[in-house]
């Protein structure tokens, strides 16, 4: 099972938008696998998109993933289901960014995945090395060069 590391920038929020995938490897340290950018995004889209980029690139094998963003973590293991039994509305209206959530939780269904959160910005090596790719993706850095 693959551990991936993942995080969403938008500067200004919304504006340009970011985001990266780190994949743990021996020792600790990571290495960018995904990235990715919307010129006009959110950060909850952009961190959404992570995880979607992390899920398809670990595939069948599975992952783990380690998250800053409680709100996805919540929509995959608390909201979604009961989304989905109302055909896909909240209780109190329509659901922002459903693309990506009805994507995010196809996979989620489909392949094993594990949810970890993390707290963002205290220090965390590779949450901090996945927000430094993902504001160099949200500046136009792809992993191409």
């Amino acid at each position: 099972m693959k551990i991936l590391w993942t995080d969403g920038s938008a500067n200004p929020n919304p504006g340009p938008g970011g985001f990266a995938v780190i994949e743990e490897v021996m020792g600790g340290s990571g290495k960018p696998v995904a990235l990715g950018s919307e010129a006009r995004s959110t950060n909850i889209r952009m961190e959404g998109k992570a995880m979607i980029a992390a899920i398809s690139y670990a595939g069948e094998e599975g992952c783990e993933i380690h998250s800053d963003s409680e709100f996805w973590i919540n929509v995959l293991t608390k909201w979604a289901d009961g989304w989905k039994a109302r055909g896909w509305r909240k209780s109190k209206g329509e659901i922002q960014n459903l693309e990506i959530v009805q994507e995010l939780y196809e996979l989620y269904h489909k392949y094993p995945v594990k949810l970890v959160w993390v707290r963002g910005h205290v220090g965390t090596a590779l949450n901090e090395m996945a927000d430094e790719w993902a504001n160099k993706a949200r500046k136009g850095v792809t992993l191409e060069g």
